[in-house]
């Protein structure tokens, strides 16, 4: 009985894995409040880290904390790029709609920022204040780079 139960267990938590993104969130709302939270999250990481970066002594564990963070939601709020949610939200999406025409390009940028967001967590595990700096730099333009075309101000 508790075989069949696990493996009915595990056969359900895999189907949910599978799922397309656009079951995964029962209203357009809801899909724009997950990526607008994920990218608060992301940026209050990064103002921790950028707070370090300007500290007389930066706590290097902070860093590295919140750079291991940034990682992991680098990858979060993408999926929630889904059709009906262009427009709406509570606040507001700032995603203009081209975010959900340029695909490849989107594609692209999403990549090149995880990307550079797991170097960044690389470089902060080694502690180096300047390495650091400089891969903070690299991550900052290529947020930019996205911002610059798909987000409203």
């Amino acid at each position: 009985m508790k075989k069949k139960l696990l493996s009915l267990a595990a056969g359900g938590a895999l189907l949910a894995l599978i799922a397309p993104a656009q079951a995964q969130f029962a209203k357009p709302e809801d899909a724009i409040k997950y990526r607008q939270s994920a990218f608060a999250l992301i940026g209050n990481h990064m103002g921790r880290i950028n707070g370090q970066l300007k500290a007389p002594t930066p706590n290097v564990q902070v860093i590295q904390s919140s750079a291991a963070l940034i990682e992991t939601l680098s990858k979060l709020p993408f999926e929630a790029f889904i059709a009906g949610s262009e427009s709406g939200g509570n606040p507001p999406t700032r995603a203009k709609p081209e975010v959900f025409k340029d695909a490849a390009k989107v594609k692209s940028l999403t990549e090149k920022m995880q990307a550079e967001v797991g170097k960044l967590a690389a470089v902060a595990k080694g502690g180096d204040v300047n390495a650091i700096r400089a891969q903070f730099g690299e991550v900052g333009k290529s947020c930019k780079a996205c911002h610059d075309d798909y987000r409203k101000d």
